[in-house]
């Protein structure tokens, strides 16, 4: 399979206005085109929730949460894929524009992507397997589907017309409270969330610092559950979130040691910023909580 070829590179660095300190580094990399995808299954529904995660727990940057919204593809046998509804629009673009025409989506911000976390159940079955692409590299491990010890509580919402009874759990360093609805009798939702008696429709953590809505869904749906045929690297969920955190606290030193080349980072005067390739400390901590240390 060629390289994806590399367009664009969009640095981008959050500060602290009154200290200068550094909260947050991004690095955006546009490709020209898409990876191939292999089929996996038919779907049977989907559902679209809105994601949001708090990339500052310190409230120092004033937009403080990240938004996605997801698609959970529900399958035969129980699979199903949650991924990013945004990535599958810039997917669709790409497949349509010419390689010229692709930098010029780029600088018009048509090609920011969302998360490329995708989380794959039951396949194979029995297991999880979550994908996602660092920087250039693409991480893919197994676990065995979790259990989650929910615990039935009294409250009671409406998501979509749906009345939804409430649930609690501890997972991984979190607390968590869902909302599922027995009117959608399967044990999914949205993540790694399953195991009630009913779709789980909305859910977050106890700080709400995580959370996820749904405000979708198509019954007679048609898009085939599909994966990338990428060169991943194959790891565990520990490693992988020690490939994450090693990239979130020092993106450029992350691309420079991949072998990519080195990116030279200037301030608004045009003069070169020194501590660009230093570490910072991460304003949050992850969905799962229980890895990094």
């Amino acid at each position: 399979m060629k390289k994806t070829a590399i367009i664009i590179i969009v640095i981008m660095i959050l500060s602290m206005a009154s200290s200068g300190k550094v909260l947050r580094r991004t690095l955006g990399i546009f490709p020209s085109n898409v990876p191939e995808t292999e089929t996996l299954a038919p779907e049977t529904m989907e559902f679209v929730y809105n994601y949001s995660w708090c990339n500052d727990t310190t409230s120092q940057l004033e937009d403080n949460y990240t938004t996605d919204q997801m698609l959970l593809q529900t399958g035969p046998n129980g699979m199903s894929k949650f991924s990013s509804y945004k990535n599958l629009t810039v997917d669709s673009l790409l497949m349509n524009i010419t390689p010229e025409q692709v930098a010029q989506a780029a600088m018009d911000g048509k090609l920011s992507n969302g998360e490329f976390m995708t989380i794959f159940k039951n396949y194979p079955q029995g297991k999880i397997t979550h994908t996602e692409k660092i920087c250039m590299d693409w991480f893919r491990y197994e676990e065995d589907m979790p259990e989650f010890e929910w615990e039935l509580t009294d409250s009671v919402a409406n998501v979509l017309g749906y009345e939804c009874h409430s649930a609690t759990c501890n997972f991984r360093g979190r607390e968590w409270t869902a909302f599922y609805t027995e009117d959608i009798p399967m044990m999914e939702g949205p993540w790694k969330l399953h195991g009630l008696p009913g779709l789980i429709m909305k859910a977050s953590d106890k700080d709400g610092y995580y959370n996820f809505e749904c405000i979708g869904i198509k019954s007679k749906a048609d898009r085939p559950i599909t994966i990338y045929k990428v060169p991943y690297n194959t790891t565990s969920r520990v490693k992988y979130y020690d490939a994450k955190h090693r990239y979130d606290v020092n993106p450029y030193a992350y691309y420079e040691a991949g072998g990519h080349g080195h990116i030279d980072v200037y301030d608004e005067d045009g003069s070169p910023m020194l501590d660009a390739y230093d570490p910072i400390e991460l304003p949050f901590d992850y969905i799962e909580r229980d890895c990094i240390k």
